[in-house]
């Protein structure tokens, strides 16, 4: 069984400190992109926490035992949870939803421009054949090989099978 490996994606700062401690591992430890390193478990734990600090850890980032000790406890309690602790709105079957106001939204939203399409009454028919040709080839269920009678839905796929079943003909 394969040793479970770590992916490690180091800082950018480390990137380079963190490829020669790679490479001295034996067995080398492998990339498996341009900036991201597996790392089997057993060499992480031995691996030294500088080249870690900054680094994102199977897509979380790498916090420091150190790091971890150095925040104090006001600064943890005073961050803001944004939408915890709110009461859930929901709405009452039959009316419409309260108005959310525009500065709820922040600076930077705009308003979309209203949707570009055409309502259903006015759109054209789609199976509308308005030039009248007649291909020939085509039958109620739809198109059909002219060496082995075959019907298929679409022209292209009647021409592609033609090619590759029939190519003498």
């Amino acid at each position: 069984m394969p040793p479970e490996l770590i992916r490690v994606q180091p800082a950018t700062a480390l990137r380079r400190d963190f490829a020669v401690w790679a490479v001295a591992q034996r067995p080398k430890v492998r990339t498996v992109s341009q900036s991201v390193f597996a790392v089997p478990a057993d060499q992480f734990v031995k691996m030294p926490e500088r080249l870690l600090i900054g680094s994102v850890v199977d897509g979380h980032r790498y916090i420091s035992p150190d790091e971890d000790q150095a925040q104090p406890a006001a600064d943890t309690a005073a961050a803001e949870l944004l939408g915890v602790g709110l009461p859930e709105v929901e709405g009452i079957p039959g009316e419409p939803l309260p108005e959310v106001p525009a500065e709820a939204y922040g600076p930077d939203s705009t308003p979309l421009p209203p949707p570009e399409f055409a309502p259903l009454e006015d759109a054209p028919a789609e199976d509308d054949d308005s030039d009248g040709s007649d291909s020939g080839d085509e039958t109620g269920d739809g198109f059909t090989c002219d060496v082995c009678s075959r019907p298929f839905k679409s022209e292209r796929g009647r021409d592609t099978h033609r090619r590759q079943a029939h190519p003498e003909a």
